[in-house]
């Protein structure tokens, strides 16, 4: 980091960026998910994106795209690739989603048309575009700006990087979090993200980052599935659960939400892991009628309206597949 770009913070927040090697990965920052908006001016608030998460790093001539749990996205995301690649500072790691739209909202069911290619060829032709929302920036030309309050790292990098397609720069409110939440989630958005304005980057999930969602949203682990009935292919209902206390419990069948071609690639996943025993819980009671239990490694995501009282998912439906997501790592996710 140059003198001039130093200059770009306060000078009691220079020290705060440390020269550091350049790092071969850094964890993300992760948001607790909480009930109520709320203002405050010590907060800045950002759109919840439906997408994928990726942090880039770009060292000299080299440019590499991670999800979360450190799988490399070059060949999915070429044209993202190419232009963290392109940019003037060669020396960079930031944080951001990918993500495709549906309309004027992003997509998590359509992104699955391009999270399952790895030839970057094919992905360039799949005839759905994808953009890099980029809202958080953790090393800068040889240092370590993890300490530097958030809202000058977002000064650094709007100033550092040059956002055209398909790289976007998030936007924020200042302050108002409840205006905009009762703004956004009439037009269908996931929801936003309250950043504290002055606090670091923490690697791991921090109440410094909250999130308060718009529409009700679970990650599941696939443990089963039935048979389909009538004209139904491939399967009938995914059978999902979440780890408590280090026990897979059951959170009942999801039913709805696929296409052909879904049912028939699921299926043929699924066969794979085909196993005797149910993985989820003895104390749980399972479906037992045109049942074949899997291996749970599997996680997707869904959508629901409610909780049960006795934890299962009312009215869920398949959103897709997250390959980011390690089946041991998810649990029930409540807001406090």
């Amino acid at each position: 980091m140059g003198d001039s770009t130093l200059d770009m913070l306060p000078p009691e927040d220079r020290g705060k960026a440390v020269r550091a090697e350049f790092p071969e990965w850094l964890d993300p920052m992760l948001a607790t998910l909480v009930h109520d908006p709320f203002s405050h001016e010590k907060w800045l608030f950002e759109r919840k994106f439906d997408g994928e998460r990726c942090l880039a790093f770009r060292n000299g001539d080299h440019a590499r795209l991670m999800s979360r749990n450190r799988k490399e996205l070059n060949h999915t995301y070429p044209e993202v690739t190419d232009i963290i690649a392109a940019q003037s500072c060669p020396d960079f790691v930031v944080d951001g989603e990918i993500v495709a739209f549906e309309g004027e909202l992003t997509s998590f069911r359509k992104l699955q048309n391009r999270m399952k290619l790895t030839d970057p060829e094919s992905a360039r032709n799949s005839g759905t575009a994808v953009y890099y929302y980029v809202f958080d920036i953790l090393h800068l030309d040889g240092y370590n700006v993890i300490g530097v309050p958030l809202r000058h790292r977002k000064t650094l990098l709007r100033k550092m990087l040059d956002f055209r397609d398909p790289l976007r720069y998030t936007d924020h409110r200042d302050r108002e979090g409840e205006s905009f939440f009762q703004e956004v989630c009439p037009k269908g958005w996931e929801g936003i993200i309250a950043k504290e304005a002055e606090a670091p980057y923490i690697h791991g999930r921090s109440r410094k980052w909250l999130k308060f969602k718009c529409v009700k949203k679970q990650e599941v682990v696939i443990g089963g599935f039935t048979e389909p009935e009538g004209t139904r292919i491939g399967l009938g209902s995914l059978l999902a659960g979440y780890y408590k206390d280090g026990t897979l419990r059951y959170a009942g069948k999801i039913g709805t939400g696929y296409d052909d071609y879904t049912l028939r690639n699921l299926r043929d996943r699924l066969d794979r892991l085909e196993t005797g025993d149910p993985p989820f819980s003895s104390d749980d009671a399972l479906p037992r009628r045109n049942v074949h239990w899997v291996k749970p490694e599997l996680v997707a995501e869904v959508k629901f309206t409610e909780w049960t009282g006795d934890g299962k998912l009312r009215h869920p439906v398949y959103l897709g597949l997250r390959r980011d997501r390690e089946a041991g790592r998810v649990k029930r996710e409540e807001a406090t």
